[in-house]
């Protein structure tokens, strides 16, 4: 993927505000972000000034980076110790001053390491999420990459229901969900895909067994595909069938909690805030204390990523770009379990949704 340079330089002011000299990028979906890097070995390193930043892999990866990475950019062959000998002998004499890293990315044993090559050459600081945070709103082209990504998905789970569900095991569907995304050309999945019948979908984060799906259900699928980088979710129910009032209550309860949530996913509003609105039409039908998770999640690199929409988010407000699902749920133990997450775009105005599929209750045979 492309990289523009505007990432970088929004960056090298991020690091001029709080006072670093220079910041450790190392994390796998930081550093694609940051530089377009696909491998699995490398680490850059940015100024807050107009120093040339410096990406370090090992012999490996050389040629790799040096045809991925913007221009503008050094990139050195390295031992495989990249936080500690590596950035020592790529940096050697140079005083760094106040180098920041993310925690969630250095070990205390490579930061022990770290320390000891660079020699007192470095102040080490924490800068945790910096980078994350920054991937949070999404530009134009990573918007149209996760539109696509959840075109193929959708497109996979059609084809997937056009050879039923009821008679087939729960893991054979999803071991079809996962072919079939495969062929039509994703890189991978986002996750391994969930298909949970009856009592199972009162798991939210059940694992599919080779159990055969019976007719007059209700069934539970989670799925998503990776592509150019980018991904996708989504959850839908079915029904196998005819199903009684109590399914079709729940679930109406549940859709119309996802159609709230929606409406309410604004720029300027908070993850708790969007969270409520949802979770107050669950509470109103009578099913409040049955939806235990957060109303949604980030989306990008990362299928998990920042913002979070739940209760105990933090009061940062949305911003038009950031990339949401809004997945309520409603799980009885022993009973049934209904989740309709669609995959949706922030903005001034009423989002966008980027999924397609129907969002009333379907029946498949």
């Amino acid at each position: 993927m492309s990289v523009p340079a505007e990432r970088r330089e929004r960056l090298a002011g991020e690091l001029a505000g709080r006072d670093l000299g220079w910041l450790i990028v190392a994390g796998d979906h930081d550093l694609r972000w940051l530089t377009g890097f696909t491998g699995t070995s490398g680490l850059a390193l940015v100024s807050a000034g107009d120093d040339q930043p410096v990406f370090l892999t090992d012999f490996r990866y050389v040629e790799q980076a040096a045809a991925q990475l913007p221009d503008g950019w050094s990139v050195v062959r390295t031992s495989l110790d990249l936080l500690g000998a590596g950035l020592a002998e790529a940096t050697s004499g140079q005083d760094l001053g106040e180098l920041g890293f993310d925690p969630s990315q250095v070990t205390v044993e490579q930061l022990s390491s770290l320390s000891q090559a660079l020699e007192g050459r470095a102040t080490l600081r924490e800068a945790k999420g910096l980078v994350g945070s920054m991937r949070e709103v999404k530009d134009g082209d990573e918007v149209a990459r996760i539109a696509a990504a959840s075109r193929l998905a959708d497109t996979a789970l059609t084809e997937v229901l056009s050879r039923g569900l009821a008679g087939r095991q729960e893991s054979e569907v999803a071991i079809d969900i996962e072919r079939t995304l495969l062929r039509l050309g994703a890189d991978g999945l986002s996750f391994s895909p969930i298909v949970a019948s009856g009592s199972h979908g009162a798991l939210p984060h059940a694992e599919p067994r080779e159990v055969v799906i019976d007719t007059g259900l209700l069934v539970t699928v989670d799925w998503g595909a990776r592509l150019d980088g980018y991904c996708s979710d989504c959850t839908r129910t079915f029904a196998t069938g005819p199903v009684g009032d109590r399914e079709r209550e729940i679930y109406g309860a549940v859709n119309a909690a996802r159609s709230a949530g929606i409406d309410a996913a604004r720029a300027g509003r908070s993850g708790p805030e969007v969270d409520a609105v949802a979770r107050a039409v669950i509470e109103e039908a009578g099913f409040g204390e049955f939806f235990g998770h957060g109303l949604g999640h980030g989306v990008g690199l990362d299928v998990h990523e920042a913002p979070r929409l739940s209760p105990r988010a933090g009061d940062r407000p949305l911003e038009a770009g950031m990339v949401v699902t809004i997945e309520p749920g409603v799980y009885l133990p022993g009973e049934l379990g209904v989740r309709i997450e669609d995959l949706v775009v922030v903005t001034e105005e009423k989002p966008t949704v980027l999924t397609t599929l129907d969002r009333e209750l379907v029946e498949i045979g």
